[in-house]
């Protein structure tokens, strides 16, 4: 057994400045339980975050180390936000991530397989990465910013793992473009040139291979002369807007969530709305969230379609719960996703919605599976998906007869 406490000199040098004060914060932590009460994964962690920083304080290395409890992680901030200590928890979280990576100890492997995956194929699916773009082959016309021949732009719309492989999700990809092209905005994709943005690998403790994932994809926004990059991925916007700077120059480039751009073309009159007769609820995504302070645009474009009633569920905002397919739990122990997606779904069962809409294509999946496997009846949407509706209606509407 160790008797002394880890030293945050062996975390990366990178985040040895981020580290070492948090590190001596966390001997300030007065043990209220605040963490272990908000964490969403407590429940299933062999020692709640609580213990896990007393272990720490007392010097138990190798404990914590064997330990599942910072794996099961979904950096979902929630303890982070809320610690009256002010103590970078989420950051200790990945920090112990970190440590037990570069020492080889209780890795779990489907982690070290994405690793090696993200690594060699630049996707975490391990398909071919020239394929990144088979989303955008069932649409009914393909726009002119997906096809291969466009070189400049002013936008670039970086898809994301995610939607790009995860044929469940394609319609989030598919519902972007179209809004973009409806609105005559001058944009591409990178396709084959686009990486994994590097999130993931973050995430389970190898931030150190992020370096070059990030040069290559800031050059090619560079190649392309973009000015804007625009995500529906919240994981890839909080990569490059708080990431990337570590690693390459990303001066002059504007980062978006697409919510946030929608908003901007509404305000400047380059779409109308129709009518979608639903009620919907929002769960707000961690990364564009409590980690990127984006609340309000996402309601703001369900606020202004027709026809659409929403409905707030009373954990929101900062507040929100996780719902479970962050942080790479779902590679983990896809039990304890599941499980954290049930909690979420009953909050969101509550609201009496049909729909649940969120903004970020993970939660989608995650929340997707949780309604099939726990018999919820609510359906999963993304807040773009329902935008497009509303967009295309809007112009169905100009061509109906009188």
């Amino acid at each position: 057994m160790s008797s002394k406490p880890l030293d945050a000199a062996v975390f990366d040098p990178q985040m040895a400045e981020r580290v070492t004060p948090d590190w001596e914060k966390l001997l300030t932590c007065m043990q209220c339980g605040t963490c272990t009460a908000t964490c969403p994964t407590a429940y299933a962690m062999d020692y709640t975050p609580r213990q896990l920083w007393q272990m720490l304080r007392l010097g138990l290395e190798e404990e914590v180390l064997q330990s599942q409890t910072f794996w099961l992680c979904t950096v979902c901030k929630s303890c982070q936000v809320r610690c009256p200590r002010g103590i970078s928890l989420t950051d200790t979280m990945v920090a112990l991530k970190e440590y037990a990576t570069q020492k080889g100890i209780n890795v779990p492997a489907g982690l070290q397989m994405l690793g090696e995956t993200v690594t060699s194929h630049y996707n975490i699916s391990g398909d071919n990465n020239a394929t990144r773009q088979i989303w955008s082959e069932n649409l009914p016309q393909i726009p002119r910013g997906v096809k291969p021949r466009r070189r400049r732009a002013q936008v670039v719309y970086f898809v994301g793992c995610v939607s790009s492989f995860y044929p469940r999700v394609y319609s989030i990809p598919q519902a972007v473009v179209q809004v973009l092209e409806r609105a005559e905005v001058e944009f591409t994709v990178l396709g084959e040139d686009e990486w994994c943005c590097g999130y993931p690998l973050y995430v389970a403790g190898m931030g150190e291979r992020m370096a070059e994932i990030a040069r290559h994809n800031v050059r090619q926004v560079r190649r392309i002369g973009a000015q804007r990059v625009i995500f529906t991925c919240p994981s890839c916007y909080y990569a490059w807007s708080h990431l990337y700077p570590q690693w390459a120059d990303v001066t002059g480039i504007e980062f978006q969530h697409a919510t946030e751009f929608a908003v901007e073309l509404l305000a400047a009159d380059k779409l109308a709305l129709g009518p979608v007769e639903e009620s919907v609820t929002y769960h707000d995504p961690c990364d564009l969230g409590r980690k990127s302070g984006v609340y309000d645009p996402p309601r703001e474009l369900l606020a202004r379609i027709p026809g659409l009633e929403f409905r707030e569920m009373a954990a929101s905002r900062e507040n929100a719960l996780c719902c479970g397919g962050g942080g790479d739990v779902e590679i983990a122990d896809p039990t304890v996703s599941i499980g954290v997606a049930g909690r979420r779904l009953a909050q969101v069962a509550e609201t009496g919605a049909a729909y649940v809409a969120s903004a970020c294509q993970q939660c989608k999946r995650t929340l997707q599976e949780g309604a099939r496997r726990h018999k919820i009846r609510v359906r999963a949407i993304d807040v773009m998906e329902l935008f497009w509706q509303s967009v295309d209606a809007a112009e169905k509407g100009k061509s109906s007869p009188v």
